[in-house]
């Protein structure tokens, strides 16, 4: 207040730089995540999902199989080109690796576990698809070599399905090379499971040095 009692302004009750904004703190920052923050469990989510899809289906299937095919007694689909087949492989998908059973064991778990890692930092759709279907068939033939004869780690798989000259396969083996196929050809064309490709990294990498 002035000598004549006159309110006068205190320049010091006002800020030096009235437009200037205060920046939110470092901490504040790091506690308010970003908006695409719950999109890696989104695709995890999403994985999980087809692959349980995955594996229930070749579950039923292979019940199904063993109830009502006699192994001695195909039946006919379409002529002898498609026809049920009941088979015990004791091999990898399609016959393969016949003689290492407790190995194929091991590699399948060994692919759960790599797949469930991968898949908690999952931004890519393709990518939740490709591993979602391969997670469900090594899941399906996995739970074959732990449970079915002759033995835990030693345990035949249940293939049903004969195409022609195509080895006998079931619905894990199926879901197995689809998701297969479909992450090499993800990693051909360059898209990472982040969902970003290789390319347009190279080139803003390359636009940063100009």
């Amino acid at each position: 207040m002035g000598d004549d009692g006159r309110v006068t302004d205190d320049p010091t009750e006002h800020d030096a730089h009235p437009d200037t904004v205060a920046e939110p703190s470092a901490s504040a920052t790091a506690d308010s995540p970003g908006k695409d923050a719950p999109v890696p469990v989104r695709r995890l989510s999403a994985l999980l999902a087809l692959a349980a899809v995955i594996f229930g289906l070749d579950l039923l299937t292979k019940i199904l199989a063993v109830h009502y095919i006699d192994p001695g007694d195909p039946i006919s689909v379409v002529g002898d080109t498609v026809t049920l087949t009941l088979v015990r492989n004791p091999g990898a998908a399609f016959s393969m690796a016949t003689g290492m059973t407790w190995l194929l064991t091991l590699v399948a778990v060994a692919v759960v576990v790599g797949v469930v890692r991968i898949g908690r930092t999952l931004r890519s759709g393709w990518w939740a698809l490709g591993l979602g279907l391969v997670l469900g068939g090594a899941l399906g033939n996995l739970v074959d070599r732990i449970f079915r004869s002759p033995g835990p780690l030693q345990g035949h798989v249940v293939d049903f399905v004969s195409v022609g000259w195509w080895p006998v396969f079931n619905v894990a083996d199926s879901a197995i090379v689809c998701g297969a196929i479909l992450l090499v050809a993800l990693t051909v064309f360059g898209i990472e499971p982040d969902g970003s490709r290789k390319t347009d990294s190279a080139g803003s990498r390359k636009e940063a040095h100009q």
